[in-house]
């Protein structure tokens, strides 16, 4: 069980670090255009190729796997499920229909 609770915190926080800067570009894009208007928000492989390299990038994945795993260690089972359960089984689903529907689309 220790095994699969780094391994879901490691997925998780990779999959954080990789698109928590799209999640904050959208976000202030609304925010300087207005909710009216239209703002040239993309997502594409090789911004995907360059947040890997990126150090900013590997910043939020060691601080996410750090809260991740801390949150797996709790004592209270409430805050556990809730802090650590219930984010990484919803990030890891989320890749993994991503994945598959990227897939899907790839193949017509």
């Amino acid at each position: 069980m220790a095994y699969l609770r780094v391994a879901l915190s490691g997925v998780a926080a990779l999959f954080v670090a990789e698109l928590a800067p799209f999640f904050v570009l959208a976000l202030s894009m609304r925010a300087v255009t207005g909710t009216g208007e239209q703002g040239a928000v993309g997502f594409d492989l090789y911004s995907l190729r360059r947040g890997f390299v990126s150090p900013w990038c590997w910043l939020i994945a060691v601080v996410s796997f750090a809260l991740f795993f801390m949150a797996s260690r709790l004592g209270s089972k409430a805050l556990r499920v809730l802090l650590f359960w219930v984010p990484t089984l919803a990030i890891s689903t989320l890749c993994a229909l991503l994945t598959f529907a990227w897939m899907l689309l790839r193949n017509g």
